[in-house]
């Protein structure tokens, strides 16, 4: 096996070397490539004379059919979602081989082309949101994963608890009171009884522009492993609410209402003219929920991983929950709780 100059180590490279025996392609290249925040590594498989392949190295043997990706890839080809084929695996070596889509992402896609080329593709992965929760009501069974999983109280609640643990006291050095710690749980029981108590679709559950990908001019879902129920806005929020892409305001009204006439049109019912005030407060409550979860994991990276390549998406995110901090009086308790140990909330 031949390794690009990136070092691989010691462990990684056995079971890569072993992999490649395993399928005779003792010769081929591996290229490591950036990963997610996940404990999967993945690399470029380089085959003379073959098409690339991505391979997805878990930390440890697996069980292949018993694996969530696996079971969800299926479910999301019955909708149908484009996402990458699987061409191989290896079960105790931890390998999964995935169709190589290449490395445009939404993200990198966006950087490259005009505004109106966001809208449309905006409108596509939108699109997408809503087959998947159309299909996903026709399609429910046991038999997948993500029917029987959701975004409970205690799911919730446990990625936001994991926000004060990671963000504010870990990134932020902050020393919290029992007093401060009691206030800010009954502040998030509030947030998560209503998200929980949302009619559930079936969600992709990080749906944003890292984890869309165009190849050969179509959009692509990867890393769709955690899929599960959840509120009807939670994909939305992942899309229009991202770390990693700035959306601007006229730009998310545009596309809500885009969304709910898809939703209008799939139902075939008359919708209620006040449905866009009171979705956008839906909307707002699932992005704060998200966005401060979405903080926890940025500082988990940092102070746990050692990994500052998210440190540059905090300033956006604690933006978006600035906002919606500031939007409603529900929330100045909140607000004035975390602004206390996080200046920019002020």
């Amino acid at each position: 096996m031949m390794t690009s100059k990136e070092t691989i180590n010691l462990d990684i490279q056995k079971r890569l070397n072993g992999y490649l025996i395993e399928k005779c392609q003792s010769r081929a290249k591996v290229i490591p490539l950036t990963g997610d925040a996940s404990d999967r590594q993945y690399f470029r498989l380089l085959i003379e004379n073959h098409p690339s392949q991505v391979l997805a190295l878990y930390k440890e043997p697996i069980q292949f059919d018993s694996l969530p990706f696996v079971n969800v890839a299926k479910l999301f080809l019955k909708v149908p979602i484009r996402v990458p084929r699987i061409l191989d695996h290896s079960d105790r070596f931890g390998v999964v081989a995935l169709e190589d889509l290449g490395d445009i992402t939404l993200q990198a896609y966006l950087k490259k082309n005009s505004q109106e080329a966001h809208n449309k593709i905006y409108k596509q992965a939108i699109s997408v949101i809503n087959t998947l929760q159309r299909r996903g009501k026709e399609l429910t069974s046991n038999n997948y994963v993500p029917f029987n999983i959701a975004f409970d109280e205690e799911t919730l609640g446990a990625e936001l608890h994991f926000f004060t643990k990671h963000f504010i006291e870990s990134y932020q050095d902050a020393s919290l009171t029992v007093a401060t710690k009691n206030a800010l749980t009954e502040e998030y029981q509030e947030l998560v009884v209503e998200l929980a108590c949302e009619p559930r679709v079936l969600c992709h559950r990080d749906y944003h522009s890292r984890n869309l990908m165009l190849h050969q001019n179509q959009l692509y879902v990867i890393d769709f492993q955690d899929a599960r129920l959840g509120p009807v806005t939670y994909d939305l929020v992942s899309l229009l609410r991202d770390s990693y892409w700035d959306v601007s305001e006229n730009q998310v009204n545009e596309l809500i209402t885009y969304f709910l006439l898809l939703q209008q049109s799939s139902n075939q019912k008359v919708v209620p003219q006040n449905i866009g005030v009171e979705f956008r407060r839906k909307f707002d409550l699932m992005a704060l929920q998200r966005n401060l979860k979405a903080l926890g994991t940025f500082g988990f990276q940092k102070t746990v991983r050692g990994n500052s390549s998210y440190l540059k998406y905090i300033p956006r995110t604690l933006g978006y929950i600035r906002a919606n901090l500031a939007r409603y009086p529900r929330f100045f308790r909140l607000r004035d709780l975390l602004s206390e140990h996080c200046k920019e909330l002020r």
